[in-house]
């Protein structure tokens, strides 16, 4: 394992512009479930029955019921030594841009600046109405749901979660930015993610076309695994070492 820990330190070092792309993976070390969790009174949903706008116009109230647990859950949580050596090493000039797939917001209270997401943010609230533009990332609310349900101040359609529901498109302007890093990066560093959801898993690719490395850390090979110059299996927390090794 120290090998591999001074070959990803070697490869870092000699990159000059490194991206970073997480999932779960390093987020389920804080203790998030990774979609579900195993809370007993969510294990006869499937997520796909409750993440969907489908679901939403359906049942909005067990909808919004499954989500205030999360959020109750997610923002309970403090970001872990993994989070803390990406934002250590952002500040060190090291990496240049988080890419991620979780809605979580562990990134940014470790520190890191420069985070694109992908599938949105849990923190953020959103209209439902297509036609209406309000936002907020009050969720005081959370604690009345399912007794009432948020209403939008602006149209008075109901609110929803501000993050991508299955069945919907990425934010274009956010995808086309994760393209771009990937395109200028020449190392991209894939942490905790299965690299089976699209569009996220093909980003190390487009690195990987114009020539750059990809290093892997996740305890379970993946896909992406047979891609990768580096992989490491480890769980996410094999950071603090690399950044160890970087500070040296």
């Amino acid at each position: 394992m120290l090998t591999e820990i001074k070959r990803a330190a070697e490869l870092i070092e000699n990159s000059s512009y490194t991206t970073v792309l997480t999932g779960a993976g390093i987020s389920a070390e804080s203790g998030i479930p990774t979609f579900r969790g195993k809370d007993g009174l969510w294990n006869k949903y499937r997520p796909e029955e409750l993440a969907t706008p489908h679901a939403f116009r359906k049942n909005p109230s067990l909808v919004w019921e499954w989500y205030a647990w999360r959020m109750k859950l997610v923002f309970s949580r403090e970001p872990n030594t993994a989070h803390f050596a990406l934002a250590e090493m952002e500040k060190l000039g090291i990496v240049k841009k988080i890419i991620t797939q979780n809605v979580d917001d562990l990134h940014e209270r470790a520190g890191s600046k420069n985070v694109l997401h992908l599938h949105g943010k849990l923190r953020d609230i959103i209209c439902s109405s297509s036609l209406c533009s309000y936002s907020t990332q009050n969720i005081d609310f959370i604690d009345s749901i399912p007794e009432k349900l948020p209403e939008c101040p602006k149209c008075g359609s109901l609110l929803r979660p501000g993050v991508v529901w299955f069945g919907e498109s990425l934010n274009p302007e956010v995808l086309t930015s994760a393209f771009g890093e990937a395109e200028k990066s020449d190392l991209i560093l894939v942490v905790g993610t299965s690299a089976v959801v699209q569009p996220a898993a093909s980003i190390p690719l487009i690195t990987k076309r114009r020539g750059g490395k990809i290093i892997e850390i996740n305890p379970n090979e993946t896909p992406l695994s047979y891609e990768s110059d580096l992989s490491i299996r480890n769980s996410a927390a094999i950071l603090q070492e690399i950044l160890l090794h970087l500070k040296k």
